[in-house]
């Protein structure tokens, strides 16, 4: 194995607070968050509400947190809920879409593009009023970008047409926008033009953006209060949290970085298809490559320095702000030796 420092690029979220951020961190004005809304806390909903287009945000420790609390509201016992193959929520989440919110997950193929569904599939999905045997189907969840889609981003045109078609189906919509930052970026669009009709949104502060913990999720200001008492019961609320919400705030200077990182990952696969590697172009930072053997490709990739995972039956790279240019360029150096 080689003795080389790791390039790092399994995710994202490996990233280490930097110095403006841990700075932030230490001046914070907090407050006991349950009690009387820590007011750093306060700021950073604020502002996330404002770049989502919504009336309020809550902060959450985790997306996987947020989703749950979405779901758990807008979901009663029994209810099929709609999400595209591969999404978050159904095979990354552990479950706690049936076993905590009480939804029977219902997968649909990607038939408009890789992470994405047309709004046919939808429309014949939803189905309709049916006797009262069957299950009633209440809630469509969307993913943008699609993480095991690779980074596969829905524009907004498509994104409103499967919501007002959801809506014509009567159903509800909730968007996971982990890395809605990004899909913004590589549309050069705001936020805001990627959530119009969702009923809610989660958003995350630790994938590319920095923030070492954190994310929101947004909707309604009747929404958030019931949010508010979901996250409590689930174990998340916080006494101080603006120390982590300062972090939040300092993250969100960093949205336009991502361009950088979007950057990385089609340098990776241009290096990487010089070498003879199968890649997917990617649209953002998440880059799939197609091995014969992802165990022993990942075993490779190890013994020389070069850390990733495993997503979707192929090879993930994810390049993010703590791996620069010249740590591309040496990662590929090292893949191009087990490469032969």
């Amino acid at each position: 194995m080689t003795t080389a420092t790791p390039i790092d690029l399994r995710s994202d979220t490996v990233t280490r607070p930097d110095l403006r951020m841990r700075q932030a961190m230490a001046a914070a004005e907090v407050g006991d968050d349950v009690l009387d809304h820590d007011p750093t806390m306060r700021r950073l909903e604020e502002r996330v509400a404002g770049l989502l287009g919504v009336d309020a945000a809550l902060w959450v420790p985790s997306g996987s947190m947020g989703n749950l609390i979405a779901l758990t509201l807008h979901l009663r016992r029994g209810d099929r809920f709609l999400a595209a193959r591969g999404a978050h929520v159904l095979g990354n989440e552990l479950g706690t879409a049936a076993w905590l919110a009480g939804g029977m997950p219902e997968a649909l193929d990607w038939d408009a593009g890789p992470g994405r569904l047309s709004a046919d599939t939808v429309r014949a999905q939803a189905g309709g009023a049916g006797p009262y045997y069957m299950l009633r189907t209440t809630l469509l969840c969307l993913e943008n970008t699609h993480n095991a889609a690779g980074g596969a981003v829905t524009p907004p045109d498509e994104h409103a047409l499967l919501v007002a078609t959801a809506r014509d189906c009567g159903l509800r919509v909730h968007l996971d926008g982990a890395r809605l930052w990004h899909a913004a970026v590589a549309l050069g669009v705001p936020p805001a033009a990627l959530t119009v009709g969702v009923d809610t949104v989660q958003v995350c502060l630790s994938k590319g953006l920095g923030a070492p913990v954190g994310s929101l999720v947004a909707g309604s200001a009747a929404f958030v209060a019931e949010a508010r008492r979901v996250r409590k019961m689930l174990g998340g609320g916080v006494r101080q949290g603006g120390v982590l919400a300062a972090a939040g705030l300092v993250a969100l200077d960093n949205i336009d970085e991502l361009a950088a990182d979007h950057a990385k990952a089609a340098a990776l696969a241009d290096g990487l298809t010089e070498l003879g590697w199968r890649v997917d172009r990617p649209q953002t930072n998440i880059l799939l490559a197609e091995v014969p053997d992802v165990g022993l490709m990942l075993d490779a990739l190890a013994n020389v320095g070069v850390l990733a995972v495993p997503m979707s039956g192929k090879v993930r790279f994810i390049t993010h702000r703590d791996v620069d240019a010249t740590d591309i360029t040496e990662a590929l150096h090292r893949i191009k030796t087990i490469s032969g």
